[in-house]
């Protein structure tokens, strides 16, 4: 009777190594039927021995599947093979095109040149700064003077000055 309690045993953790390998092997979800076999076969076996070691098992399996699947998917972008397969974050390099929010709100009114024709989106250059703006009408040629009419979120629209 000890034995069928041992491969109940060896089971469970045939499936925690198979549920692990499957966030590092790509199978497509072969991995993960094999699991859930292991995983039900241990059951079906503690249920055999009796209804408590049943109930314990799958009460087991239900803690130990998000635990995991947790510890898998944060160690695998540590891996070799994870930082070869995922996408870094983007990194914004300094004096990037669309600055935050409350820095803009101080450009309102302001007046730049255009450094990108505005067809409508374009590069206008504001004391030094070179900003992402979206002309209000139209299109705006390269070395128009403009002057910000309207803030919205990180969007500058810009309107261009009338020449005299």
């Amino acid at each position: 009777m000890f034995w069928w309690l041992a491969l109940a045993v060896c089971l469970y953790i045939l499936f925690v190594l198979l549920l692990i390998a499957e966030v590092f092997v790509p199978s497509g979800g072969l991995l993960t039927v094999c699991a859930l076999f292991c995983l039900i076969g241990g059951t079906y076996i503690f249920f055999k021995q009796s209804t408590i070691a049943g109930i314990a098992g799958i009460i087991f399996g239900i803690i130990m599947i998000p635990s995991l699947l947790r510890f898998a998917y944060k160690t695998f972008p540590k891996t070799k093979f994870g930082q070869s397969v995922t996408l870094a974050p983007p990194k914004r390099p300094q004096g990037d095109a669309v600055p935050d929010t409350p820095a803009l709100g101080k450009l309102l009114g302001a007046v730049g040149v255009v450094r990108t024709p505005l067809r409508p989106v374009g590069i206008c250059d504001f004391e030094g700064r070179k900003i992402e703006c979206v002309a209000e009408s139209g299109y705006i040629a390269r070395d128009a003077k403009v002057e910000v009419i309207k803030i919205e979120s990180t969007q500058l629209t810009v309107r261009e000055i009338e020449r005299i």
